[in-house]
């Protein structure tokens, strides 16, 4: 009888949403529920093993979270060149074996005693190399499994799948910091990542095939050249260069700082992280009938927007409101994305859309440290709220200085349609084709057991306290 009524829903979801009817999309979908997930659980537990391992110091947190961003300043930009070249399930095969090691390794530490700065430094540096190559290979891999006239119902189930599975990461990663230890949640993370290995292995994704095969320096000055041509391109990755900096070390690295002292610990961290990933989902719904008139001018307006994530924390806003502000920006940070990668892979030709999605990324996140380094001794100097008010303040001048440029105000979505044939993989279907059925998407989440988790429910998580949370005034 079960198993009746399993074939009968397997063969619904397939009339329904044909691209589950290929192999290796469903091997991909698999991959992307569970990695989501399993790094959920790294995003809540590094920071507070850190600070309950450090006795709550901001600087010494400061210095473990720029750690992990610092490798993308160099494997950003290789990852792409090899995403170009070999099978790009193979870099993410990489990629994630190292995250799974440096976080697992890490909370095995964190469980067996007391990891000096040095360890948790060198840790996060692996995970962050780990990080900084997974990118360009992800952003390579969808298009080469699905054809195309089903990448824009791929990337749409494809994102449901993970934005869900972190908000259940997220949530869960909360309950598991403040129930027990953070060591633990840093084991699930390395555990979770390792489970994924297979999945990629099934893969029959192939690289790019070449009649020749140039160095590695002449393909990054064609990334160069492919990614300055566009103003649009380059004025918004220089945005989001000081955006990302200023987020960094206002919200992810004095986030968590806040949350211990002031909201109820690990279990609120994990309760904001989760409301976002609930927006993302609802906004990946919203932008398939969404499209704005003038796409860059939303993207950098929508950029301009992130500074009220610092500023909620700086002036301790309840619990729900800051939840409501992270479930709003949520929405609003998909719809931008949708619109981002859009408008990527329309302009950019694909043999060179890994490695220009490597200098936006490396773009994006190369001041990234230096935000991550400040934040701490600043904060300790002059306080955590004057250092987020500062944050806020800088997010919202970058932008402003960003809407000079005329291409930014003016280009219409028309005009980024891109050249006939460069329909992109990630949100994009062919140039001209109308959205994907909302209630088809709507189907999808029900399908990959999507259902939202309420509010409330995310929330009475937060009534937990996290291990050694301490009030002392800020």
């Amino acid at each position: 009888m079960l198993a009746r009524a399993l074939r009968r829903r397997s063969a619904w979801a397939l009339r329904r949403l044909p691209v589950l009817g290929i192999r290796d999309f469903r091997l991909l979908l698999a991959d992307r529920v569970l990695a989501p997930m399993s790094y959920a659980f790294s995003m809540v537990g590094v920071s507070f093993a850190v600070l309950d391992q450090t006795h709550g110091s901001t600087a010494k947190l400061s210095y473990v979270l720029a750690a992990q961003i610092a490798p993308s300043l160099v494997f950003l930009l290789v990852g792409g060149v090899i995403a170009d070249r070999i099978a790009p399930q193979k870099v993410i095969i990489a990629a994630n074996i190292m995250m799974a090691a440096g976080e697992g390794t890490f909370g095995i530490l964190v469980l067996t005693g007391h990891p000096p700065l040095w360890q948790m430094i060198a840790l996060e540096c692996l995970t962050g190399t780990g990080m900084a190559v997974f990118y360009p290979a992800s952003q390579a891999l969808l298009p080469r499994l699905v054809p195309g006239e089903m990448l824009q119902e791929a990337s749409a189930v494809s994102r449901l799948a993970m934005n869900g599975a972190q908000m259940g990461g997220a949530v869960l990663a909360g309950f598991v910091v403040a129930a027990i230890r953070p060591g633990w949640a840093l084991a699930i993370c390395g555990i979770g990542l390792t489970g994924t290995v297979p999945l990629m292995l099934a893969l029959r994704a192939t690289g790019n095939e070449r009649t020749q095969q140039p160095g590695m320096l002449r393909e990054l000055r064609e990334g160069w050249s492919e990614f300055r041509s566009h103003t649009w391109l380059w004025v918004i990755v220089a945005q989001f260069a000081v955006v990302l900096m200023a987020w960094y070390g206002g919200f992810s690295v004095l986030g968590p700082v806040v949350a211990r002292t002031h909201l109820g610990g690990a279990a609120a961290w994990g309760t904001i992280t989760g409301t976002e990933s609930l927006g993302l989902i609802v906004g990946g719904l919203v932008s398939l009938r969404f499209t704005p008139r003038r796409p860059m001018l939303f993207v950098v307006l929508i950029g301009a927007s992130i500074g009220v994530s610092p500023l909620a924390l700086a002036m301790l806003w309840p619990l729900p409101a800051i939840c409501a502000t992270s479930f709003a920006l949520g929405i609003a940070m998909e719809i931008m994305m949708v619109q981002w990668t859009v408008a990527l892979a329309r302009n950019i030709p694909p043999e060179k859309l890994a490695r220009v999605s490597s200098y936006d990324a490396f773009g994006s996140v190369m001041a990234m440290p230096i935000g991550a380094l400040l934040a701490g001794p600043i904060a300790a100097g002059a306080g955590v709220a004057v250092t987020q008010y500062g944050a806020a303040a800088l997010i919202v001048l970058a932008s402003l200085l960003a809407l000079i440029p005329r291409d930014i105000r003016m280009l219409r979505a028309d005009q980024l349609a891109g050249p006939a044939g460069h329909a992109g993989p990630v949100g994009a279907g062919p140039v001209g084709a109308g959205p994907v059925d909302a209630g088809r998407l709507l189907d999808a989440a029900a399908v990959l057991g999507l259902e939202a988790v309420s509010l409330d429910s995310a929330q009475s998580l937060a009534s937990a306290q996290s291990p050694g949370a301490a009030p002392p005034p800020r």
